[in-house]
């Protein structure tokens, strides 16, 4: 059972690798880090470093949002510029 699980969390590590590396879009790159910090978060429990995957589950929704709400903004900005509206903020 516990190889079945390493075998998921490395699968997961690898779909979420290549898509970082395949993708162009930054939302989807995101996305596909998410995936690549899912298949670690439960690589390591399986290794049973419980403070290491506290500390990993604490932390890695904050990282995500943190990337995630300057792609937001930039996307906003590079739209109205393409619309040819300014944009002052």
């Amino acid at each position: 059972m516990e190889f079945y699980i390493t075998l998921i969390s490395v699968a997961l590590m690898i779909i979420g690798a290549f898509g970082i590396i395949l993708l162009s879009k930054p939302l989807d790159k995101i996305i596909m880090l998410s995936i690549l910090e899912g298949g670690f978060f439960l690589a390591v429990v399986t290794f049973k470093y419980l403070d290491v995957a506290f500390v990993i589950a604490l932390l890695g929704p904050l990282s995500i949002i943190t990337l995630l709400l300057p792609v937001i903004k930039i996307n906003e900005i590079r739209k109205k510029k393409s619309l040819g509206e300014e944009y002052y903020d």
